[in-house]
Protein backbone atom coordinates (compact mmCIF):
# COMPACT_ATOMS: atom_id res chain seq x y z
CA UNK A 1 0.00 0.00 0.00
CA UNK A 2 2.65 2.55 1.15
CA UNK A 3 4.49 1.53 -2.41
CA UNK A 4 0.93 2.50 -4.45
CA UNK A 5 0.62 5.70 -2.43
CA UNK A 6 4.05 6.83 -2.92
CA UNK A 7 3.78 6.20 -6.69
CA UNK A 8 1.23 8.24 -7.02
CA UNK A 9 2.57 11.40 -4.95
CA UNK A 10 5.94 11.09 -6.90
CA UNK A 11 4.48 10.36 -10.31
CA UNK A 12 1.86 13.47 -9.65
CA UNK A 13 4.83 15.84 -8.55
CA UNK A 14 7.18 14.44 -11.90
CA UNK A 15 3.93 14.73 -13.56
CA UNK A 16 3.28 18.67 -12.76
CA UNK A 17 6.81 19.07 -13.58
CA UNK A 18 6.37 17.94 -17.24
CA UNK A 19 3.24 19.79 -17.91
CA UNK A 20 5.35 22.87 -17.71
CA UNK A 21 7.69 21.19 -19.81
CA UNK A 22 5.56 20.04 -22.13
CA UNK A 23 3.80 23.46 -23.00
CA UNK A 24 1.82 24.13 -19.83
CA UNK A 25 2.95 27.08 -19.40
CA UNK A 26 2.84 28.23 -22.49
CA UNK A 27 -0.55 29.81 -22.71
CA UNK A 28 0.02 31.69 -19.86
CA UNK A 29 3.67 33.07 -21.13
CA UNK A 30 1.66 34.37 -24.37
CA UNK A 31 -1.08 35.85 -22.48
CA UNK A 32 2.06 38.55 -20.83
CA UNK A 33 1.29 41.89 -22.29
CA UNK A 34 -1.93 41.19 -23.37
CA UNK A 35 -4.05 41.42 -20.54
CA UNK A 36 -3.41 44.30 -19.15
CA UNK A 37 -3.18 42.56 -15.48
CA UNK A 38 0.16 42.86 -13.60
CA UNK A 39 -0.51 39.61 -11.97
CA UNK A 40 -1.18 37.92 -15.13
CA UNK A 41 2.40 39.62 -16.91
CA UNK A 42 4.24 38.50 -13.88
CA UNK A 43 3.10 34.69 -14.02
CA UNK A 44 4.51 34.85 -17.49
CA UNK A 45 7.71 36.57 -16.35
CA UNK A 46 8.06 33.94 -14.00
CA UNK A 47 7.49 31.04 -17.17
CA UNK A 48 10.79 32.86 -18.77
CA UNK A 49 14.47 32.04 -18.08
CA UNK A 50 16.45 35.31 -17.31
CA UNK A 51 19.60 36.15 -19.26
CA UNK A 52 22.37 35.36 -16.70
CA UNK A 53 22.20 35.82 -12.84
CA UNK A 54 18.87 35.37 -10.94
CA UNK A 55 16.28 33.36 -10.63
CA UNK A 56 12.54 32.72 -11.84
CA UNK A 57 10.05 29.63 -11.47
CA UNK A 58 10.82 28.16 -14.47
CA UNK A 59 14.41 27.78 -13.54
CA UNK A 60 13.25 25.01 -11.24
CA UNK A 61 11.92 22.76 -14.01
CA UNK A 62 14.82 20.91 -14.81
CA UNK A 63 16.21 20.47 -11.39
CA UNK A 64 13.03 19.33 -9.99
CA UNK A 65 13.25 16.72 -12.91
CA UNK A 66 16.65 15.19 -11.95
CA UNK A 67 15.53 15.31 -8.24
CA UNK A 68 11.93 13.04 -8.82
CA UNK A 69 14.71 10.71 -10.74
CA UNK A 70 16.63 10.45 -7.75
CA UNK A 71 13.23 9.58 -5.92
CA UNK A 72 12.47 6.78 -8.17
CA UNK A 73 16.22 5.40 -8.41
CA UNK A 74 16.20 5.10 -4.48
CA UNK A 75 13.53 3.08 -4.90
CA UNK A 76 14.16 1.13 -8.04
CA UNK A 77 17.75 0.41 -6.78
CA UNK A 78 16.39 -1.16 -3.13
CA UNK A 79 13.75 -3.33 -5.00
CA UNK A 80 16.40 -4.50 -7.30
CA UNK A 81 18.27 -5.48 -4.14
CA UNK A 82 15.76 -7.34 -2.21
CA UNK A 83 15.26 -8.88 -5.80
CA UNK A 84 18.58 -10.50 -5.29
CA UNK A 85 20.21 -7.97 -8.15
CA UNK A 86 24.38 -7.67 -7.27
CA UNK A 87 25.95 -4.33 -7.38
CA UNK A 88 27.61 -5.16 -10.62
CA UNK A 89 23.93 -5.88 -12.24
CA UNK A 90 22.76 -2.77 -10.59
CA UNK A 91 26.10 -0.49 -12.13
CA UNK A 92 25.13 -2.09 -15.36
CA UNK A 93 21.48 -1.20 -15.33
CA UNK A 94 22.30 2.11 -14.35
CA UNK A 95 25.27 2.08 -16.94
CA UNK A 96 22.54 0.97 -19.82
CA UNK A 97 20.17 3.80 -19.10
CA UNK A 98 22.89 6.55 -19.49
CA UNK A 99 23.89 5.29 -22.69
CA UNK A 100 20.07 4.73 -23.76
CA UNK A 101 19.18 8.80 -22.50
CA UNK A 102 22.73 9.86 -24.06
CA UNK A 103 21.96 8.35 -27.29
CA UNK A 104 18.18 9.53 -27.22
CA UNK A 105 19.77 13.37 -25.99
CA UNK A 106 21.93 13.79 -28.64
CA UNK A 107 19.35 12.51 -31.43
CA UNK A 108 16.71 15.18 -29.48
CA UNK A 109 19.07 18.48 -30.12
CA UNK A 110 20.26 17.75 -33.49
CA UNK A 111 17.33 16.13 -35.56
CA UNK A 112 17.89 16.09 -38.15
CA UNK A 113 21.59 14.67 -37.33
CA UNK A 114 24.36 15.05 -39.71
CA UNK A 115 26.43 12.37 -38.92
CA UNK A 116 29.09 13.80 -41.44
CA UNK A 117 29.52 16.79 -39.37
CA UNK A 118 30.02 15.63 -35.97
CA UNK A 119 31.79 18.97 -35.22
CA UNK A 120 28.24 21.12 -35.45
CA UNK A 121 26.60 17.95 -32.93
CA UNK A 122 25.37 19.12 -29.86
CA UNK A 123 26.29 16.21 -27.19
CA UNK A 124 25.43 18.29 -23.97
CA UNK A 125 21.69 17.29 -23.36
CA UNK A 126 18.58 17.41 -21.14
CA UNK A 127 18.59 13.32 -21.27
CA UNK A 128 22.30 13.11 -21.33
CA UNK A 129 22.40 14.92 -17.95
CA UNK A 130 19.36 12.42 -16.45
CA UNK A 131 21.42 9.87 -17.95
CA UNK A 132 24.86 10.96 -16.02
CA UNK A 133 23.32 12.06 -12.98
CA UNK A 134 21.24 8.90 -12.29
CA UNK A 135 24.44 7.21 -13.13
CA UNK A 136 26.49 8.39 -10.29
CA UNK A 137 23.71 8.61 -7.76
CA UNK A 138 23.55 4.76 -7.88
CA UNK A 139 27.31 4.34 -7.43
CA UNK A 140 26.98 6.60 -4.72
CA UNK A 141 23.69 5.23 -2.99
CA UNK A 142 25.03 1.59 -3.49
CA UNK A 143 28.65 2.09 -1.71
CA UNK A 144 27.54 5.39 0.94
CA UNK A 145 25.14 5.70 3.25
CA UNK A 146 22.72 8.89 3.83
CA UNK A 147 25.10 10.90 5.63
CA UNK A 148 27.94 10.24 3.81
CA UNK A 149 26.26 11.02 0.38
CA UNK A 150 25.44 14.41 2.07
CA UNK A 151 28.70 15.08 2.29
CA UNK A 152 29.29 14.17 -1.45
CA UNK A 153 27.60 16.89 -1.95
CA UNK A 154 28.61 18.87 0.14
CA UNK A 155 31.88 18.54 -1.04
CA UNK A 156 31.21 18.81 -4.72
CA UNK A 157 29.25 22.08 -4.10
CA UNK A 158 32.36 23.47 -2.28
CA UNK A 159 34.45 22.24 -4.37
CA UNK A 160 32.34 23.94 -7.92
CA UNK A 161 32.33 26.89 -6.26
CA UNK A 162 36.52 26.96 -5.23
CA UNK A 163 37.33 26.20 -8.46
CA UNK A 164 35.19 28.82 -10.43
CA UNK A 165 36.58 31.36 -7.92
CA UNK A 166 40.27 30.37 -7.72
CA UNK A 167 41.03 28.87 -11.29
CA UNK A 168 42.18 31.50 -13.72
CA UNK A 169 41.04 31.67 -17.29
CA UNK A 170 42.79 32.74 -19.53
CA UNK A 171 42.42 36.35 -20.66
CA UNK A 172 40.15 36.67 -17.79
CA UNK A 173 41.83 35.72 -14.53
CA UNK A 174 40.27 33.99 -12.03
CA UNK A 175 36.53 34.48 -10.14
CA UNK A 176 34.90 35.83 -13.37
CA UNK A 177 31.21 35.18 -13.55
CA UNK A 178 30.17 36.76 -16.52
CA UNK A 179 29.08 35.27 -19.80
CA UNK A 180 32.31 35.74 -21.39
CA UNK A 181 35.18 35.38 -18.38
CA UNK A 182 33.85 32.50 -16.66
CA UNK A 183 35.40 28.82 -16.14
CA UNK A 184 32.86 26.68 -17.42
CA UNK A 185 32.38 28.27 -20.48
CA UNK A 186 36.45 28.01 -21.00
CA UNK A 187 36.55 24.39 -19.80
CA UNK A 188 33.57 23.53 -22.46
CA UNK A 189 35.72 25.92 -25.23
CA UNK A 190 38.82 23.52 -24.29
CA UNK A 191 37.28 20.16 -23.69
CA UNK A 192 33.68 19.89 -25.25
CA UNK A 193 33.22 18.31 -28.39
CA UNK A 194 30.60 19.19 -31.10
CA UNK A 195 28.93 22.25 -31.21
CA UNK A 196 27.77 24.31 -27.49
CA UNK A 197 24.58 25.64 -27.60
CA UNK A 198 25.52 29.49 -26.17
CA UNK A 199 28.16 29.63 -28.86
CA UNK A 200 30.83 30.18 -25.91
CA UNK A 201 29.74 27.50 -23.50
CA UNK A 202 26.91 24.62 -22.91
CA UNK A 203 25.16 24.78 -19.68
CA UNK A 204 24.55 20.68 -20.33
CA UNK A 205 27.93 20.22 -21.42
CA UNK A 206 31.01 18.99 -18.69
CA UNK A 207 31.66 20.99 -15.35
CA UNK A 208 28.36 21.56 -14.63
CA UNK A 209 27.45 18.10 -14.64
CA UNK A 210 29.16 17.86 -11.32
CA UNK A 211 26.47 20.12 -8.97
CA UNK A 212 23.65 18.94 -11.08
CA UNK A 213 23.91 15.57 -10.20
CA UNK A 214 23.88 16.62 -6.74
CA UNK A 215 20.05 16.96 -7.17
CA UNK A 216 19.34 13.55 -7.81
CA UNK A 217 21.32 12.80 -4.91
CA UNK A 218 18.90 14.74 -3.03
CA UNK A 219 15.91 13.61 -4.58
CA UNK A 220 17.23 9.57 -3.65
CA UNK A 221 17.50 10.64 -0.09
CA UNK A 222 13.79 12.35 -0.62
CA UNK A 223 12.99 8.51 -1.78
CA UNK A 224 14.33 7.06 1.37
CA UNK A 225 12.14 9.53 3.75
CA UNK A 226 9.31 8.23 2.17
CA UNK A 227 10.39 4.25 2.39
CA UNK A 228 11.60 4.73 5.97
CA UNK A 229 9.25 3.03 8.50
CA UNK A 230 8.29 6.30 10.42
CA UNK A 231 5.17 7.94 11.22
CA UNK A 232 3.58 9.86 7.84
CA UNK A 233 4.11 12.96 9.77
CA UNK A 234 7.02 12.42 10.44
CA UNK A 235 8.19 11.50 7.08
CA UNK A 236 7.04 15.11 6.18
CA UNK A 237 8.88 16.78 8.52
CA UNK A 238 12.31 15.40 7.44
CA UNK A 239 11.22 16.19 4.10
CA UNK A 240 10.24 20.13 5.21
CA UNK A 241 13.43 20.67 7.12
CA UNK A 242 15.32 19.47 4.67
CA UNK A 243 13.84 21.69 1.81
CA UNK A 244 14.14 24.21 4.72
CA UNK A 245 17.70 24.11 5.34
CA UNK A 246 19.05 23.77 1.54
CA UNK A 247 16.65 27.16 0.94
CA UNK A 248 18.59 28.42 3.25
CA UNK A 249 21.93 27.70 2.53
CA UNK A 250 21.54 27.85 -1.03
CA UNK A 251 20.08 32.25 -0.23
CA UNK A 252 22.86 32.32 1.69
CA UNK A 253 25.36 30.97 -0.51
CA UNK A 254 24.28 33.47 -3.29
CA UNK A 255 25.48 36.48 -1.36
CA UNK A 256 28.73 36.30 -2.77
CA UNK A 257 28.16 33.29 -5.50
CA UNK A 258 25.16 34.39 -7.62
CA UNK A 259 21.76 32.09 -7.98
CA UNK A 260 22.45 31.10 -11.97
CA UNK A 261 20.94 28.02 -13.84
CA UNK A 262 23.65 28.80 -16.99
CA UNK A 263 26.34 28.12 -14.48
CA UNK A 264 24.32 26.01 -12.19
CA UNK A 265 25.95 27.40 -9.24
CA UNK A 266 25.70 25.89 -5.89
CA UNK A 267 23.16 28.29 -4.64
CA UNK A 268 21.20 27.47 -6.99
CA UNK A 269 21.46 23.90 -6.92
CA UNK A 270 20.36 24.80 -2.77
CA UNK A 271 17.88 27.06 -3.63
CA UNK A 272 15.96 24.53 -6.07
CA UNK A 273 17.09 21.45 -4.35
CA UNK A 274 15.36 22.87 -1.34
CA UNK A 275 11.95 23.89 -2.88
CA UNK A 276 11.76 20.24 -4.52
CA UNK A 277 12.17 18.65 -1.06
CA UNK A 278 8.97 21.19 -0.13
CA UNK A 279 7.12 20.46 -3.43
CA UNK A 280 7.84 16.88 -2.68
CA UNK A 281 6.54 17.31 0.90
CA UNK A 282 3.25 19.53 -0.25
CA UNK A 283 2.47 16.53 -3.04
CA UNK A 284 2.76 14.01 -0.30
CA UNK A 285 0.70 15.68 2.28
CA UNK A 286 -2.24 16.86 -0.05
CA UNK A 287 -2.42 13.18 -1.46
CA UNK A 288 -0.50 10.87 1.12
CA UNK A 289 -2.01 12.21 4.19
CA UNK A 290 -4.77 14.01 3.98
CA UNK A 291 -6.02 11.78 1.24
CA UNK A 292 -6.51 14.08 -1.58
CA UNK A 293 -6.17 11.70 -4.67
CA UNK A 294 -8.52 12.72 -7.34
CA UNK A 295 -6.73 16.43 -8.32
CA UNK A 296 -3.73 13.98 -8.92
CA UNK A 297 -4.83 11.70 -11.16
CA UNK A 298 -4.31 14.70 -14.30
CA UNK A 299 -0.85 14.91 -13.29
CA UNK A 300 -0.74 11.11 -13.10
CA UNK A 301 -1.38 10.45 -16.58
CA UNK A 302 1.28 12.63 -17.26
CA UNK A 303 3.86 11.39 -15.02
CA UNK A 304 3.76 8.16 -15.96
CA UNK A 305 4.98 8.56 -19.38
CA UNK A 306 7.29 11.31 -19.06
CA UNK A 307 9.99 10.15 -21.59
CA UNK A 308 7.50 9.69 -24.47
CA UNK A 309 6.12 13.27 -23.87
CA UNK A 310 9.60 14.83 -23.48
CA UNK A 311 10.74 13.35 -27.08
CA UNK A 312 7.22 13.98 -28.64
CA UNK A 313 7.11 17.30 -28.28
CA UNK A 314 9.95 17.07 -30.33
CA UNK A 315 8.51 15.11 -33.20
CA UNK A 316 5.14 16.27 -33.19
CA UNK A 317 3.78 19.65 -34.38
CA UNK A 318 0.97 19.82 -31.60
CA UNK A 319 0.75 23.86 -31.90
CA UNK A 320 0.17 22.87 -35.80
CA UNK A 321 -2.79 20.23 -34.72
CA UNK A 322 -4.62 22.86 -32.48
CA UNK A 323 -4.62 25.44 -34.99
CA UNK A 324 -6.43 22.64 -37.51
CA UNK A 325 -8.76 21.55 -34.72
CA UNK A 326 -9.58 24.33 -32.42
CA UNK A 327 -8.85 27.51 -34.91
CA UNK A 328 -12.38 27.43 -36.01
CA UNK A 329 -13.34 28.00 -32.22
CA UNK A 330 -10.99 31.18 -30.84
CA UNK A 331 -10.81 32.70 -34.43
CA UNK A 332 -13.60 34.52 -32.93
CA UNK A 333 -11.86 35.86 -30.15
CA UNK A 334 -9.25 38.80 -30.04
CA UNK A 335 -6.37 38.09 -32.23
CA UNK A 336 -3.94 38.98 -28.94
CA UNK A 337 -5.11 35.94 -26.99
CA UNK A 338 -5.24 33.55 -29.95
CA UNK A 339 -1.63 32.68 -29.51
CA UNK A 340 -2.45 31.68 -25.88
CA UNK A 341 -5.65 29.54 -26.73
CA UNK A 342 -4.17 27.79 -29.41
CA UNK A 343 -1.56 26.89 -26.56
CA UNK A 344 -4.20 25.58 -24.28
CA UNK A 345 -5.54 23.81 -27.19
CA UNK A 346 -1.97 21.66 -27.61
CA UNK A 347 -1.67 20.94 -24.21
CA UNK A 348 -5.09 19.15 -24.28
CA UNK A 349 -3.99 17.29 -27.51
CA UNK A 350 -1.05 16.38 -25.75
CA UNK A 351 -2.68 15.05 -22.27
CA UNK A 352 -5.08 13.34 -24.33
CA UNK A 353 -2.57 11.52 -25.93
CA UNK A 354 -0.53 10.42 -22.65
CA UNK A 355 -4.43 9.36 -21.50
CA UNK A 356 -4.94 6.73 -24.51
CA UNK A 357 -1.03 5.53 -23.80
CA UNK A 358 -1.91 5.61 -19.79
CA UNK A 359 -5.85 3.22 -20.92
CA UNK A 360 -4.09 1.15 -22.88
CA UNK A 361 -1.27 0.57 -20.28
CA UNK A 362 1.31 1.28 -22.45
CA UNK A 363 4.63 3.28 -20.10
CA UNK A 364 8.02 3.80 -21.87
CA UNK A 365 11.15 3.67 -19.38
CA UNK A 366 14.15 3.28 -19.91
Amino acid sequence: MENKKRLLSVDALRGFDMLLISGGGVALERLRGTTGLAWVDEIGRQLTHPKWNGFTFYDFIFPLFLFTAGIALSYSIQSGLKRGMSKADLYKKAFRRFIILFILGVLDKNIPLNVFDPGQIRFGTVLGRIGFATLITTFLYLNFNSRQRFYWVAGILIAYCAALFLIPVPGYGAGDLSFEGNLVGWFDRTFMPGRLLQKTYDENALLTQLPALCLTVLGAFGGDVLRKEITEYKKLLYLVISGLTCLSLGLLWSTFFPINKHLWTSSFILLTGGMAFLFLALFYWTIDILGYRKWAFFFKVIGMNSLVIYLGMRFIDFDYSSRLLFGGWYMHVAEKYQPALNALGSLILVWLLLYFLYRKKIFIRV
